[in-house]
């Protein structure tokens, strides 16, 4: 992760209100540049509305927002070029070919990327001349990441991005996105329910609760702010007993002279990020 002093995505007080709802309450958020920066939550945290504003599709209520220097309510279209979606769901024609269709949204770019290149990157080559239509879940979504990604953007926006898929396509789409952040500096700002692909993408994680931002950390740092306990176990004699602790550490060191050698059947079982986001949702379900 590259994390320039100059945040990538900057935003102070957000507030958005439909009526007498407030549906985002004060965020405060920074996303440095090279970074995968997940953001969890239940349905109608705020989510999808604060990505929107980030987008620039929807104007807020309050606070102060900049997306690469620029506040997104008032962009201009140099500023688009520079930011790419990719959204839950595309509604495009299944009669489009691949090659084609990732060629015409390239026109509308100031400086694309080399199209053949492009498909190779997502892994779409041999599917150049396939309609949309007959693509699998998984070929159409590393589709949507092209369609994303053909401008050169600096910032990629991703919305449930492996929604049904298949564990193979999960993988490989992961390395995709690790690819775009870790190799090309790319900034990436995605939002999931899968709780393990937030793990293992994302460099940070935010979690929104009824419109506020609860906590942002590595996966640690949440557990740690939650005070979530990490579970250890072990025989003793004919039984097999446990104690929750939150340093581990130290009790292991503690059967570890107990037993003035190895541990019989010892596991430690640390709080996992589901555990972790329970916890902080807690009565928000």
């Amino acid at each position: 992760m590259n994390t320039a002093t100059d945040p990538v995505v900057r935003v102070r007080g957000l507030r958005m209100r439909y009526g007498q709802t407030d549906v985002v309450r004060g965020v405060d958020l920074d996303v440095c540049r090279g970074e995968i920066l997940a953001l969890l939550g239940p349905n109608g945290a705020g989510k999808t509305t604060t990505l929107e504003i980030l987008q620039g599709y929807r104007h807020r209520s309050g606070g102060d927002v900049s997306v690469l220097g620029v506040d997104p309510q008032h962009a201009p279209d140099a500023w688009r070029e520079r930011v790419g979606v990719v959204l839950q769901s595309w509604r495009d024609h299944a009669q489009w070919r691949v090659g084609e269709l990732l060629e015409h949204a390239a026109l509308l770019y100031s400086r694309p990327r080399d199209v053949s290149e492009l498909l190779d990157l997502v892994g779409l080559t041999e599917h150049r001349r396939k309609t949309i239509g007959v693509l699998s879940g998984g070929q159409r979504r590393r589709l949507d990441v092209a369609l994303g990604v053909v401008g050169r953007p600096e910032l990629l926006f991703l919305d449930e991005p492996t929604a049904g898929f298949d564990p193979v396509a999960r993988r490989q789409f992961h390395e995709l996105v690790q690819h775009l952040a870790a190799v090309e500096g790319v900034t990436v700002l995605l939002t999931t329910h899968d709780l393990a692909e937030a793990e293992r993408l994302a460099d940070r994680i935010a979690i929104l609760v009824r419109g506020s931002l609860t906590a942002c950390g590595t996966a640690d740092e949440l557990a740690e702010a939650a005070e979530d306990e990490s579970e250890v176990r072990w025989r003793h004699g004919r039984n097999l007993t446990h104690e929750f602790t939150r340093d581990p550490s130290a009790l292991v060191y503690r059967l570890h002279q107990e037993f003035e050698g190895p541990i019989p059947d010892l596991v430690v079982r640390r709080p996992t990020l589901e555990d972790t986001y329970l916890s902080m949702v807690k009565g928000d379900r």
